[in-house]
């Protein structure tokens, strides 16, 4: 047998200083990895007030360690979202750019239903789905990159068709859009729950909402100091385009949580995770009362195109007029929500019920101006668009805060979907109210509206503290 030749001190040379260069390499990464983790612990202290940020409360131990990068990665990914959807909102946005398009009022009118409703529908049939995976961060990614995927595909439809055909067109995308977002509803709640501890939940959506209205501030403040003089299909054309890269965004984002693995006990078909959990709501009385309150609270999403609808009869109807609104809604955004969330991780309950006195003394205002025999502006009007706004941001993670403290780990997906389930069907049922426009008209309606989140105010008087 032939013996093997002996190296030559120049591959032992060059093997020695790969080796060496790679040693070095590795302790470079290692200290970068420990520079940014300490980095992040030191802003999860700043965000949350921590001293200690192992405050880790109803989450695996797993993900303990993990929660400062996890608190982060799930609020850049919600200013994308929220950033999103505020640049594409189907109450103003929407709404004004299918009666642009001479799209026929029917349509108009099923914006609303169609985003909120079938976000909310499936969502018994996704959690049942999800339950059999592990990793549930997968479904938020791909629900994004759909609803990116969508509201990009309505460029072409703005540039090209109109009237009845374009209305058909941008609701099919919408169908898709909500249907991806309902998907990301579920997820969403699940990964939070084991990632991110209870009592930070709160402050993760208030961070990124205020974030998202600071976006949506600059933008409004262009439309209405600058877009309007340039062609309104263009103005939507870039809004939906930077909704959709934000989403597609959000879902690069999101893919860097590091999610323990999660039970897949429970998983089963659609309708025997309907049967399971109705069941829940047979036997959890604090269920049903929070969903009292939820389906009341509706009002302050139902009442919002009611306010722009007020606001284009009594003042004008320009993409100037669009931008004041868009401008409230983020400056709403930008100076409660983070407000809204630290409260809400002090009691949801009473941000509940603070939510929903504003949303109702609002409307009653905002009726009492509508009847005034004198010239409107539309800047009164805004003012109290940023009121509604203030108040459904309240009610958003009030809700979102109460519903996932109040369940367990076992038993999250479940609440959220049955919650969400309901009120789609709800919401179906609610978009009804349109019915009444010739009655009553828009301000009628919004009257009706802010009585309806009165008395969801006394009934969430009644719920107990879940934190």
């Amino acid at each position: 047998m032939q013996a093997r030749p002996p190296s030559t001190p120049k591959e032992d040379y060059g093997s020695a200083a790969r080796r060496a260069t790679s040693v070095r390499i590795s302790v470079r990464e290692a200290r970068m990895s420990r520079a940014s983790s300490a980095l992040l612990t030191r802003l999860y202290d700043l965000a949350t007030g921590d001293e200690d940020a192992r405050v880790c409360r109803d989450i695996p131990d797993d993900a303990c360690r993990h929660q400062p990068r996890n608190y982060f990665v799930h609020i850049v990914a919600l200013i994308a979202t929220k950033a999103g959807d505020l640049l594409m909102d189907v109450k103003t946005v929407l709404a004004w750019m299918l009666a642009t398009l001479g799209a026929p009022a029917v349509m108009i009118a099923m914006l609303v239903p169609i985003r909120e409703s079938l976000s909310l529908l499936p969502q018994l049939a996704v959690a049942g789905v999800m339950r059999r995976y592990r990793l549930r961060k997968w479904f938020w990614v791909a629900g994004s990159i759909g609803q990116g995927l969508a509201v990009v595909a309505m460029v072409p439809v703005v540039l090209v068709f109109e009237g009845a055909v374009a209305g058909g067109l941008v609701l099919s995308l919408l169908v898709v859009f909500a249907l991806a977002r309902g998907v990301c509803s579920v997820s969403l709640k699940d990964v939070e729950g084991k990632t991110v501890s209870k009592t930070r939940r709160g402050s993760v959506s208030g961070y990124a909402s205020s974030a998202a209205g600071a976006v949506s501030l600059l933008v409004g403040g262009w439309l209405h100091f600058v877009g309007s003089d340039s062609p309104s299909l263009a103005v939507f054309s870039w809004l939906l385009i930077g909704a959709g890269l934000l989403w597609l965004f959000a879902a690069a984002v999101y893919a860097q949580v590091l999610e323990p693995e999660g039970a897949t006990e429970g998983g089963a078909s659609a309708l025997a995770e309907a049967w399971r959990s109705l069941r829940l709501l047979r036997e959890d009385a604090r269920l049903r009362h929070f969903l009292y309150v939820r389906t009341l609270l509706l009002s302050t999403a139902l009442a919002a195109p009611f306010y722009v609808v007020l606001t284009r009869e009594l003042t004008d109807s320009s993409i100037g007029a669009l931008g004041l609104m868009i401008i409230a809604t983020g400056l709403a955004s930008l100076l409660s929500s983070a407000v809204w969330g630290r409260l809400a991780d002090r009691s949801s309950r009473r941000v509940l019920v603070a939510a929903a006195l504003t949303a109702g003394l609002g409307g009653l205002f905002a009726f009492g101006y509508g009847r005034l025999d004198t010239a409107h502006s539309a800047w009164v009007f805004a003012a109290l668009f940023f009121v509604l706004g203030v108040a459904h941001s309240g009610v958003r993670i009030g809700r979102k805060t109460y519903l996932v403290d109040m369940a367990s780990a076992s038993t999250r997906a479940s609440y959220v979907a049955l919650s969400n389930t309901l009120i789609g069907i709800a919401l179906l049922l609610a978009s009804g109210v349109g019915l009444l426009a010739g009655a009553l008209g828009a301000g009628g309606l919004v009257l009706l509206l802010a009585m309806c989140s009165l008395a969801a105010a006394l009934v969430a008087m009644r719920l107990p503290e879940v934190q």
